[in-house]
């Protein structure tokens, strides 16, 4: 099952598209741990069923505590739930990415941060990942790099200043992804668990394919 990221900007203009961009960054690690969430967040109806009673369940809490035993505190988390079914991403149905990455076989989708192609500008881009290959995508879902992932030799997650750098080596080639904002280090981190998890599963392939040669 294939995942889509919200990717984070480097800067917003205002204070609430940072927030909805927090909100929206934390939703999506959630939900990579989270298969039923996922799946809700799928279905249209679900997904806005579950976002109106966590508001009304949110609004409750805010007035019921108050109204009876004046627990402010509850009445904060309330607050917080209902701010929270406002500022969560709409239900994501079947989208150009997800045609892309049926068409292509790939098992997974994640944020690729930016990628550099030589004597170009850097675009942000989306790995589609597959035990074949990996498609750099831009948003235009045109391909910038394609990696053969079961001939992937090595991958390193380092911070760069205030961003944090995916290396990956294949063959005679190398690229390097650029991650940045709040959570950089863990969209690096889980596009390298997701290439490592393809390069092993392309390695039994690989090997029984040699076999019969």
């Amino acid at each position: 099952m294939s995942t889509t990221p919200r990717v984070i900007t480097a800067e917003e203009d205002s204070f609430v598209q940072r927030t909805k961009n927090f909100v929206g960054a934390a939703f999506f690690l959630l939900v990579q741990k989270s298969p039923k969430l996922l799946a809700l967040h799928h279905n249209e109806k679900a997904w806005a069923l579950f976002r109106v009673a966590l508001g009304f369940f949110g609004a409750a809490l805010v007035l019921l505590p108050l109204a009876l035993w004046s627990g402010y505190f509850t009445a904060l988390f309330g607050l917080a739930l209902f701010v929270l079914s406002i500022l969560l991403p709409p239900a994501e149905l079947e989208s150009g990415t997800d045609r892309k990455a049926r068409e292509l076989g790939a098992q997974t989708v994640i944020s690729g941060g930016e990628y550099r192609p030589v004597h170009q500008v850097a675009r942000s881009v989306q790995l589609f990942v597959s035990p074949s290959h990996t498609w750099a995508m831009d948003r235009s879902l045109e391909p910038l790099v394609v990696i053969a992932t079961a001939e992937i030799q090595s991958l390193r997650v380092e911070p760069s200043k205030h961003d944090w750098v995916l290396h990956v080596w294949w063959g005679e080639h190398k690229a390097e992804f650029v991650y940045r904002g709040i959570f950089a280090e863990r969209f690096a981190r889980l596009a390298e668990e997701s290439l490592r998890h393809a390069n092993v599963a392309a390695k039994p392939t690989t090997m029984s394919r040699s076999a019969r040669a």
